[in-house]
C-alpha cells in the first residue's frame, strides 16, 4: 500500500478542502499522488482532466489500479517527477508531498498556475520544542 489512504491527516485535509471548491470542468493536478485517492476524489467532484504524478514505482502503480477500481475516465497517471510538467497548465495543483520537495517545485508550480488558480499544498510538519 502506497501513502494515501486518506487516513492521513494530511490527505484527510486536502481531501476535505477539495469539498470546498468548485472542481466542475477545470484541470487539476495531484502532484505526489500516493494511492491516487486525491485525484480520484477531484474527477468524482466533477474535474474534467486530472494529471497524477508520483516518483515511486509502487505509488504510480497503486494509482492506475485505484483508478480502474473507481472507474475513472479522465485521470493521466504518470511515473515521474516535476519535470513531467513541462508546458503544463492548471486551475487548481495539490502536492501533498514533503516540504524539502514543495521548496524545491515551488517555482514549477507557479508556472503551471493558470491565472486565479489554487494552489493546495500540504505535507510541512511542525515541530514544538521544549
Amino acid at each position: 500500500m502506497s501513502f494515501g489512504t486518506g487516513h492521513h491527516e494530511t490527505t484527510f485535509l486536502m481531501s476535505k478542502e477539495l469539498f470546498s471548491l468548485d472542481l466542475k470542468s477545470i484541470d487539476l493536478l495531484d502532484m505526489g499522488s500516493g494511492t491516487g485517492v486525491l485525484g480520484i476524489l477531484a474527477e468524482k467532484l466533477g474535474a474534467k482532466h486530472v494529471k497524477a504524478i508520483d516518483i515511486e514505482e509502487g505509488a504510480f502503480l497503486n494509482t492506475i489500479n485505484n483508478c480502474k477500481l473507481n472507474n475513472t475516465k479522465n485521470i493521466i497517471v504518470e511515473k515521474g517527477d516535476s519535470k513531467l510538467l513541462y508546458d503544463s497548465l492548471f486551475d487548481v495543483i495539490l502536492a501533498n508531498i514533503n516540504k524539502n520537495i514543495l521548496l524545491q517545485d515551488m517555482s514549477v508550480y507557479s508556472n503551471c498556475l493558470k491565472v486565479e488558480g489554487k494552489l493546495l499544498l500540504s505535507g510541512f510538519f511542525y515541530y514544538r520544542y521544549r
